[in-house]
């Protein structure tokens, strides 16, 4: 008797792990579907197309970066503001939609994490280094360096999740990097202050992660 051929939903869990060579364990962990990931269908996705695929979202981060850019140096900045938020705000719902719609493809879990970086990272030398200081953008930007190369490195080019210590750091970033976009339109000094402060947090979860950047 033939044997029941795999589901469409195993084999492309078998190509995600051929792919990056990932164990089961690691594949588990980037399916898993949290509280928060719930709470953002039910408040934001159920208003996007199903269509509009987590791919197709992690696609509008990249395309976005350029305009952020340009809208900053322009002094564009509540139009550089506006967009930085919703395309930080697009890393939550491209993850959510992937996990609850097991979506999950080889591009996204590669791409997504790089769109990050590429996101804080450009923003993040062009206002911090202006509003803040180039020492700290270097900083920041050479501790993103050495979580890639260490990963790299250690891990044979392995796919490593994001560990809590390193998602706290990329949401404090953005909310500094925010603080910082609020002071250059409404010129109040706390603002910077605050943004300081959370940024030089951020930076310190980011050396902290070097520590605990373990494989699942």
């Amino acid at each position: 008797m033939d044997t029941v051929p795999q589901s469409l939903k195993e084999r492309k869990m078998s190509l995600i792990e051929r792919v990056l060579n990932m164990s089961e364990a690691r594949v588990k962990y980037l399916s898993k579907v949290t509280v928060i990931d719930r709470m953002l269908s039910a408040v934001f996705l159920r208003f996007i197309p199903e269509s509009i695929t987590p791919n197709r979202i992690t696609l509008f981060r990249f395309i976005s970066i350029p305009f952020i850019i340009y809208f900053l140096l322009a002094d564009y900045l509540l139009f550089g503001t506006v967009l930085f938020v919703l395309s930080a705000f697009s890393d939550a719902l491209d993850g959510a939609r992937a996990r609850t719609t097991k979506h999950i493809t080889s591009w996204g879990i590669l791409c997504d994490p790089f769109a990050d970086k590429l996101l804080i990272g450009s923003v993040g030398i062009v206002m911090i280094s202006k509003y803040v200081g180039a020492y700290l953008a270097m900083g920041i930007v050479f501790v993103e360096f050495l979580l890639v190369a260490f990963s790299y490195l250690r891990y044979k080019g392995r796919l490593v999740p994001a560990k809590t210590v390193g998602k706290l750091k990329m949401v404090l970033q953005c909310i500094g990097i925010i603080f910082i976009l609020l002071f250059a339109i409404l010129g109040l000094p706390w603002l910077l202050t605050v943004a300081t402060y959370i940024l030089y947090i951020a930076l310190l979860f980011g050396l902290l992660s070097l520590l605990v950047y373990k494989t699942v």
